[in-house]
């Protein structure tokens, strides 16, 4: 954690923003006074709900299947 002034931060923000979202605290000064805080943003975890859309998406029975030699010498640019 360190602290700069108002001036040093707006002169330096981008380096400033950088610095919080790698983990460091930042404390901005007006007049040698602490007056604000710039912190990494927690990162939010969004939870998984498995089986949402069951019954919803359908894969064909071929899905597996191997592609025809006209598709192949396509993609292999023949």
């Amino acid at each position: 954690m360190h602290t700069v002034n108002i001036h040093d931060a707006k002169t330096n923000f981008s380096r400033l923003v950088d610095a919080a979202s790698g983990g460091e605290e930042i404390i901005i000064a007006k007049a040698g006074k602490p007056a604000a805080r710039l912190v990494p943003m927690e990162r939010v975890k969004v939870a998984r709900r498995f089986g949402v859309l069951k019954g919803k998406i359908r894969v064909a029975d071929d899905f597996d299947a191997p592609l025809p030699d006209d598709v192949i010498a396509e993609f292999e640019g023949r």
